[in-house]
């Protein structure tokens, strides 16, 4: 039996956005996106080229409008049918506004096209008038997808299959792994039970948990397998048909960073494996076993078997952001409040956790399932960054609000920096203290090692799926576990169980590449927890700005005020020598 959190009445109200599926409101806003979309598509397809600064500054305010409604509706859909995935009634309306989304994209797709071909130098005398100043990044950037775009005919065709094909097979493994369930010890569990049990400091209940979820993952094999391949195929296609060079390269141009960055960075990181094999040799020692499994991981150092109730972990966060900067903290209490989380973990619910942005016009929400756990403190810490980030960058609207992936996760990042050392600066028990910084460098590890080892993971897969053709399920073993293994260097034993683990992450299946911007978001905060050290007066206001920033510039721009220089060479090294130094710090604590 799982034991209460305190989590199981925090359920979102998001009345905000529509009082349920039913909701007059959102059929009008249906109706209405689709009349603007038309209207928009008489009034300024062909014209593009020819519009004078002011009347595009008045298009694109009508273009935000649009998005806007239609964002909205897709954002209920969405957090309405997450909690509760085996809903009939909720799938349905997803689909539903997956569709009309595409039908919309369809409709509006002809702006960005034109712009984008609008020649260089009539671009420029455009954008460089102060009517534009708002847009004038945003436009910048769409016009960097020219050589990626192909005719409206052929967009509206890819944006319509892309519904029934790529869109169809996310939703169809996110439902499978939310309705499945593993048998452990005569309970039917849910995903994310299953894995809290990793946690746990009893060695045979992690050994358990382990054979149920491979036993659960091995029974979905084919169906994985098969969604992997068909995901896998469809990136294939979709980069030849845009002439993207590499399986990487349109996950980059969306992030704002070349090739060339995203590889130094990941080759830094795999360069300090021997950062991963060194803890792990501590912690063998630290749970004085013979050798460390898989399932040993996470286990828990015997002073580290503390559970939280949701009103503690709730506490520590708004302390910690409250702490930080005023304002921020006040955004976290909203969250609260306002009834803006969905913590508790329910049948149907899908697993981890999320802060969706929705729309500027109205607010975040954030999405986890909290048990309890140290790691669920962090969770919630994690998310809150995202929540505050998207809060705050809601004022430079929906075309600019939104970062890159390599900065999404830099106030999430931090705010699980901000718990973290508020939890250390309270605690006295210099053996509770060990504990601690234990989990938060397997947090940190699990955010740099194992994202650049899944980045080598997903490279190698689709390299193989595009040159071997369809690959079974043991092939992705395979590559799965000599990636892997390949960041253990021998401090951890791998078990045959672990091999099929790699089918049930879904960024693989959301958003290809994504993983290395959790490796870049740590080490920059790294950096920026370092400055805040050094002028804890000057960097929250600073800081804050950033956040409210959003995308409204390039990331190097944006942190710059800061003092961080992500153009620097040296600058991943000094993020991965910070780490080591955490487990220094946890060879000095132990005395080993």
């Amino acid at each position: 039996m799982n034991v209460p959190s305190g989590a199981e009445e925090v359920l979102w109200d998001l009345g905000d956005l529509y009082s349920g599926g039913s909701d007059p409101q959102l059929e009008k806003d249906l109706s209405e996106s689709t009349k603007r979309a038309e209207s928009f598509a008489s009034s300024y397809r062909g014209r593009i080229a020819a519009l004078g600064a002011p009347e595009l500054a008045r298009l694109l305010q009508e273009y935000e409008q649009i998005l806007e409604l239609s964002g909205k509706t897709g954002t209920f859909a969405y957090l309405h049918w997450s909690t509760n995935t085996e809903d009939p009634a909720r799938g349905a309306l997803l689909q539903r506004l997956q569709e009309h989304t595409s039908q919309l994209q369809q409709q509006l797709l002809f702006f960005e096209l034109e712009w984008a071909h609008v020649k260089d130098k009539r671009a420029q005398e455009v954008m460089i008038d102060p009517a534009l100043a708002h847009y004038r990044f945003w436009l910048t950037l769409a016009r960097r997808y020219r050589p990626h775009l192909r005719s409206e005919a052929e967009e509206k065709i890819l944006a319509e299959k892309a519904v029934t094909g790529r869109n169809a097979w996310i939703r169809f493994f996110e439902e499978v792994h939310s309705g499945a369930r593993y048998t452990l010890e005569g309970e039917e569990l849910p995903q994310q039970s299953v894995l809290t049990k990793l946690y746990e400091p009893d060695r045979t209940q992690r050994q358990r948990a382990v054979e149920a979820f491979t036993a659960g993952l091995q029974n979905m094999r084919r169906v994985n397998t098969y969604v992997f391949n068909n995901l896998l195929a469809d990136k294939a296609s979709d980069d030849r048909l845009r002439s993207y060079p590499t399986w990487i390269s349109a996950r980059n141009l969306a992030n704002q960073i070349d090739d060339s960055t995203v590889d130094a960075l990941v080759q830094a990181v795999r360069g300090r494996y021997g950062i991963v094999a060194r803890y792990y040799t501590l912690k063998k020692k630290l749970l004085r076993l013979e050798e460390l499994f898989d399932y040993d991981r996470y286990a828990p150092l015997p002073t580290a078997n503390r559970r939280y109730q949701w009103q503690e972990a709730k506490q520590m966060v708004l302390e910690a952001y409250s702490g930080f900067h005023p304002e921020m903290g006040e955004i976290a209490v909203s969250f609260f409040k306002k009834n803006w989380i969905d913590a508790a973990v329910l049948p149907g619910k899908r697993g981890g956790a999320y802060s969706h942005g929705a729309v500027p016009s109205v607010h975040p929400y954030i999405f986890m399932n909290f048990e309890g756990t140290p790691r669920h403190v962090m969770t919630l810490a994690h998310e809150m960054g995202h929540g505050v980030h998207q809060y705050l960058s809601r004022e430079q609207g929906i075309l600019s609000a939104d970062t890159p992936l390599t900065t999404a996760e830099t106030a999430s990042v931090f705010g699980e920096m901000l718990v973290f050392q508020k939890l250390m600066a309270v605690e006295k028990d210099p053996q509770v203290r060990l504990s601690m910084l234990v989990q938060k460098i397997e947090d940190t590890f699990a955010t740099v090692f194992r994202q650049a080892a899944m980045n080598r993971f997903e490279e190698a897969i689709h390299t193989a799926r595009r040159s071997e053709g369809e690959l079974t399920t043991d092939r992705f073993n395979e590559l799965w576990m000599k990636t892997q293994k390949e960041m253990f260097d021998g401090s951890v034993t791998l078990t045959d169980d672990y091999s099929i683990w790699w089918s049930y992450i879904p960024h693989f299946i959301h958003s290809p590449g994504y993983v290395y911007a959790y490796a870049f978001g740590e080490l920059l905060v790294l950096a920026l927890y370092a400055r805040y050290q050094e002028s804890a007066t000057s960097f929250p206001p600073a800081y804050r700005d950033l956040l409210a920033g959003g995308g409204s510039n390039w990331p190097e721009e944006l942190v710059r005020p800061l003092g961080v220089d992500l153009k620097d060479p040296s600058f991943w090294d000094k993020g991965l020598g910070m780490i080591e130094e955490f487990v220094e710090q946890a060879e000095g604590m132990a005395k080993v």
